[in-house]
């Protein structure tokens, strides 16, 4: 393949960093897309245990990248619609609560809800953008970055169904945690930050990133609005 026509996208941990040593191996890759995805890694360092170990895992790769001087673009996309907003950020289930809903804190922590076809959109117009080159592009459509409690009140008004809120104060939360596999230790730590912490909002982006709806204002992004009326 060409140099002007080669992309790599995926690979994050083991399968990552055997990605990179081939990409600068064979020399030709225009950029590189490693499979992120999500929380930018880089603001993670404090992250619990044991869900810390993904963010650590990513940030090796990055480190990788870096060091071999690869091109590349990371994706932050934060939460994709289909696992936090129908089902209005619940542990546990992909579809609505019928009853009741656990809120955390509050539920005034602002998150960033992405539906995973406009994921794909913006990361693909990134691939020849030399804006994107060597940055971290950010997934914040603005009327998006909404709280939990957006989420239910949207969800109320589109069911018409009034639900039993149920406040987890972040002690219960945490202390719940104890008693988890590692897996739903993981899961509980992530939810954590994004719903408690505020991780996903909480900074402003800085000269090595951009955002993506500034980018390409263009892309006809979706609301989760519309997004959830698809299970009404």
């Amino acid at each position: 393949m060409e140099k002007s026509k080669a992309l790599v996208v995926g690979g994050t941990g083991f399968i990552g960093r055997r990605l990179v040593a081939a990409i600068k191996e064979a020399g030709n890759v225009k950029r590189f897309l490693p499979s992120e995805f999500g929380t930018d890694p880089s603001r993670m360092e404090h992250a619990l245990e044991p869900g810390r170990i993904t963010f650590d895992e990513k940030m090796e790769v990055r480190r990788a990248i870096e060091a071999a001087s690869i091109p590349h673009t990371y994706i932050s996309a934060n939460c994709f619609a289909a696992y936090f907003g129908p089902n209005l950020a619940q542990i546990g289930t992909l579809l609505p609560p019928k009853e009741k809903v656990r809120v955390y804190g509050d539920g005034n922590v602002k998150a960033i809800f992405v539906d995973e076809d406009d994921v794909a959109t913006y990361t693909m117009k990134t691939i020849d953008d030399p804006r994107a080159l060597n940055k971290t592009i950010y997934l914040r459509p603005p009327e998006n970055i909404l709280s939990q409690w957006d989420l239910i009140v949207k969800w109320e008004k589109l069911s018409g169904n009034v639900l039993e809120k149920i406040y987890i104060p972040v002690d219960e939360f945490l202390a719940s945690m104890k008693d988890m596999d590692f897996g739903g230790q993981i899961i509980m730590g992530h939810f954590y930050h994004f719903f408690y912490e505020g991780c996903l909002t909480n900074f402003d982006i800085g000269e090595d990133g951009a955002e993506a709806t500034l980018l390409y204002p263009d892309v006809e992004y979706t609301r989760m609005d519309d997004y959830m009326k698809r299970y009404l």
